[in-house]
């Protein structure tokens, strides 16, 4: 669909399933960080697997390197615990309502992470991802 990006700072490939999820819901694609965002997205999908309660440095850089003013923001990511999620939701938030973004929801699930978590996110994670990209949609 026109003007909804999703973009995904992913190293172990947990975060990037549940992105893939959502663009494959809105019909779109996974973007690239190291492109400048378009200026034709004003709904973007943001994710990022928790590094330290943290947000990836790339997801970071692309958000400090980009402009989100009037833009909606629907932010989603993967975490070992609920608790690491929620920091590191909270710390993406944080920073794009700094930039002028406009947060519109947030969703989170389970990734792996070594030996814990295995086999997720799964069938019904990537189910609840798209059903969370299919209600941002709606609210939009």
């Amino acid at each position: 669909m026109a003007g909804i990006r999703v973009f995904v700072d992913s190293r172990g490939g947990s975060t990037r399933k549940v992105a893939e999820a959502i663009a494959e819901e809105l019909g779109a694609s996974v973007g690239d960080l190291a492109v400048p965002l378009p200026g034709d997205a004003q709904i973007l999908f943001l994710g990022s697997g928790t590094y330290g309660s943290a947000p990836g440095i790339g997801m970071m850089v692309f958000v400090t390197d980009n402009e989100f003013a009037g833009r909606q923001v629907a932010l989603f990511g993967t975490s070992m615990s609920g608790a690491g999620a929620r920091k590191m939701l909270a710390a993406m938030e944080d920073a794009l309502t700094r930039k002028g973004a406009k947060l519109v929801g947030s969703f989170h699930c389970r990734g792996k992470f070594l030996l814990f978590n295995r086999g997720r996110p799964d069938t019904e994670d990537l189910e609840n991802a798209k059903k969370f990209a299919r209600e941002i949609l709606r609210a939009a």
